[in-house]
């Protein structure tokens, strides 16, 4: 059995982290008091043969709630007419011993102060779908999918979701709090032409890992994992990030959370080229030029979807508009378009896809 060291915290938390952790501990106990009880909502867990990521997160239930209770089916859609703001009224339950089983190994970690469980594990496990067990007790045990890729591998996508692949107006601040609180997840818009993009990488690279990176909050982990299941994206692990205050900060930066974990991609899998697929809407582009510009040899391409309704074209202005990070003689290729069908379009003709 082995446990788990968390990584070092901030030795003196931002004044706003700490009136959350007053804030959590003050309603973990009046919980405890009225009975409610710890589950486990589990994610989709990644890695290598030698090592992978496990990710969960602890929150409180009532008395009578299952050990699946945040585990819903991800093709169970009676739960998609449940509004956005739903997501957030769950409360984390921090700093929570947590058992982990994973192959022949057992591992102990604990909850940060958000109640998430990000852990790194030392398992020795073949390339496929492996099960990971995660409990607090005997009777609070759930699974998670932890997906081994081999390190031989030589392509993979990583995709924005905000807008790359749903449609959410996150530039737009009034939209973007309408279409996260509001409307019903069966309300989401897919972009046009993303799915059909996806499927041809698979079929063509059916090894490559999909990775989804994304500023938004776990909570609504649920809501997109059924939205990209509904329609049809490559199954893969979606890393986003927690709102509200951190230990050095009010709000977290999600563009600091995209390229620490490009960075992390880059360590794992040394040998692997990555297909970028972003927007124009936030920070994408840059990020990603920023880190062709650092591991060339980690980019294939970078694919940019265009908000803007003047390019709604398929036939010109696909071909790369060089990011201005980039250098001249750069050899990743860098395609927009305002969907999916103009990117495929783009990378067929770049002869990235067949």
């Amino acid at each position: 059995m082995t446990r788990v060291q968390p990584e070092s915290a901030a030795l003196q938390p931002h004044w706003s982290a700490r009136i959350e952790d007053v804030k959590n501990a003050a309603v973990a106990g009046l919980l405890d008091t009225f009975g409610w009880v710890l589950r486990i909502k589990p994610f989709t867990g990644f890695g290598t043969p030698g090592r992978v990521r496990v990710i969960a997160r602890v929150l409180w239930a009532r008395p009578t709630a299952p050990s699946d209770y945040h585990d819903q089916p991800v093709w169970d859609m009676r739960s998609m007419a449940v509004r956005g703001w739903r997501s957030f009224l769950s409360q984390v339950a921090p700093h929570r011993d947590v058992r982990i089983e994973l192959g022949d190994s057992v591992f102990l970690a604990r909850s940060d102060r958000s109640g998430l469980l990000d852990v790194q594990l030392e398992a020795d496990l073949e390339p496929g779908v492996h099960i990971a067990r995660i409990s607090t007790t005997s009777e609070n045990v759930v699974t998670a999918e932890v997906h081994v890729h081999s390190t031989e591998g030589d392509f993979g996508i990583v995709s924005d979701i905000d807008d790359t692949v749903v449609v959410t107006w996150l530039p737009r601040p009034l939209l973007a709090f309408w279409n996260a609180f509001v409307i019903p997840q069966t309300s989401r818009r897919a972009v046009p032409g993303m799915a059909n993009l996806y499927q041809h990488v698979a079929r063509s690279s059916p090894s490559a890992p999909f990775v989804y990176l994304s500023t938004g909050a776990w909570n609504v982990f649920p809501v997109l994992q059924r939205f990209l299941y509904k329609n049809g994206y490559p199954d893969g692990p979606l890393l986003l990030t927690d709102w509200g205050p951190t230990n050095t900060g009010f709000f977290r930066s999600g563009r600091e959370h995209k390229e620490r974990t490009l960075e992390q991609l880059a360590r794992e899998f040394p040998d692997t080229k990555w297909l970028l697929i972003g927007d124009d809407g936030q920070h994408d582009p840059a990020i990603y030029a920023a880190f062709a510009r650092s591991h060339p040899q980690n980019v294939a391409a970078v694919a940019i979807r265009e908000l803007t309704e003047s390019e709604q074209v398929l036939s010109s202005g696909l071909r790369a508009r060089r990011h201005p990070d980039l250098p001249a003689d750069s050899d990743v290729v860098w395609v927009q378009g305002p969907n999916g069908h103009a990117l495929l379009h783009a990378l067929r003709r770049e002869d990235l896809i067949p």
